[in-house]
């Protein structure tokens, strides 16, 4: 079987600056993978060109359905990006601060949605047993994560960890085939960190999806990844299995450390 996401020869170049050298990398179908290396390495602008925030300088990105399909990401715009089955969380969040914990989710259910402009004015039955449904389903992604609580809430009065379980719960609601985690863990605590441990692995297996996340908790990564890929200056400079890397003395030395 195809690995879900496929990325050859990836480059990224701002002026003079090539902050993606050439970066290959794939994720396999079900799985947990992460990608690691010092601040400034690459990792973020990696997850801005898979996700059409950048136009890659080169190479080439394939997201590759089961169903057969395969589509190049390349020069799409981010929500056609999304509505091929990739959706991502942030570093710094990104809420709809003023909009409550249900209208995020459901926002992020709408790329899904079949409703028309005409039908949202006119509020046909249509729209109306659409609009149900996404209620229904955005709650439902509120109990996945564990925030169903704050259902009604504002965003931005949520506690920091519930504000990253919605982000969370946000991208879930596009349906994604494979979830993109930008530091997911930064600025939790160790219990809340542990939690979100379960929960990935949790969702991974209950929503049958592929999660990459970006992250500095070495714990973390080297509790829940099945793989994890290895970045420094722009380029990929090991990958393997959690022993493999942690045991790697080019990871130590250009990231991990010797008292890791």
């Amino acid at each position: 079987m195809k690995p879900i996401l496929e990325v050859n020869k990836l480059s990224m170049n701002f002026g003079g600056l090539r902050a993606l050298d050439e970066l290959c990398l794939d994720v396999k179908s079900g799985e947990i993978a992460a990608l690691i290396g010092p601040n400034g390495a690459g990792k973020t602008t990696f997850f801005n060109c898979l996700t059409g925030m950048y136009t890659p300088s080169g190479g080439t990105v394939r997201l590759n359905n089961p169903n057969g399909k395969t589509a190049i990401l390349n020069g799409l715009k981010p929500n056609a990006i999304t509505e091929k089955g990739l959706a991502r969380t942030f570093q710094n969040i990104r809420l709809f601060s003023n909009m409550t914990v249900l209208e995020n989710v459901m926002i992020g259910c709408h790329c899904r949605s079949s409703a028309t402009i005409l039908g949202a004015v006119l509020r046909n039955k249509k729209t109306m047993r659409e609009e149900e449904k996404i209620v229904g389903k955005s709650y439902a992604l509120l109990q996945k994560v564990g925030i169903s609580r704050y259902v009604n809430e504002i965003a931005k009065n949520l506690p920091y960890g519930a504000q990253r379980r919605l982000e969370i719960a946000r991208a879930l609601a596009t349906e994604p085939l494979l979830l993109l985690l930008d530091e997911p863990a930064a600025g939790m605590n160790p219990q809340e960190t542990k939690e979100l441990d379960e929960l990935i692995v949790r969702l991974r297996n209950t929503e049958e999806i592929s999660i990459l996340l970006i992250e500095h908790d070495m714990k973390l990564v080297m509790s829940l990844s099945d793989r994890i890929f290895v970045m420094d200056y722009g380029k990929k400079i090991a990958q393997g299995a959690p022993a493999e890397v942690r045991d790697n003395p080019v990871v130590i030395q250009a990231y991990l450390g010797d008292d890791f």
